[in-house]
Order: C-alpha cells, then structure tokens, then sequence
C-alpha cells in the first residue's frame, strides 16, 4: 500500500545556510508542527548547488516558501518571522484560534 501524500506539500528556497535561510526554515517548521502536524511534507531547495531549481517557482529572492498543494501555489518571501502573516499567506487557519 503506497503512504498517502502529505496534504500540504512546501518548498523552501534558500541560498547556503545563512542566518535568515536558518530562521526561516526554523519558523516554517515551528507553524506546521503547531498547525498542520503529520500533514505537511517540507522540501529544501539550496539554489547554491541548484541554481537551475529557482526558474520552474519563478524565486526571485530568497528565502521564499512555496505552498505547492494545495493549489493555488503562494509564496512568502523573507525569514518568515510574522507568524499571522504566514499562516494567513499560505491559507492555513491556526488550530490555536480563540473561541
């Protein structure tokens, strides 16, 4: 039996492991822990060893993070600090709201 796909697929695009490539993946992992956890799958791109990766996403700065699925695909540029505004970017709705 094939393992189901995860229902939220994200690309992070980075650039070597500078201090903000580091904070956004940290804060990108922190989100889908809190709010999609074992339902998202992360993928890494380095466009220092792929630089050829970033035209198929159309990345024009780095970091940026792809939502791939579910469509439509969204990005957010930056370290991904704002928590609400990368949920809010990406569509995912917080499993800490208030009632």
């Amino acid at each position: 039996m094939k393992q189901q796909e995860a229902e939220w697929q994200l690309r992070l695009y980075i650039a070597g492991h500078t201090p903000k490539s580091i904070k956004a993946l940290s804060n990108i992992k922190k989100y889908a822990e809190e709010n999609l956890a074992g339902k998202y799958s992360i993928e890494i791109i380095d466009l220092l060893k792929n630089p050829q990766l970033a035209e198929g996403d159309q990345i024009l700065a780095v970091p940026t993070l792809v939502r791939k699925f579910p469509e439509p695909i969204r990005k957010i540029i930056g370290d991904l600090s704002n928590e609400e505004k990368v949920l809010v970017g990406l569509n995912i709705k917080p499993l800490k709201q208030l009632n």
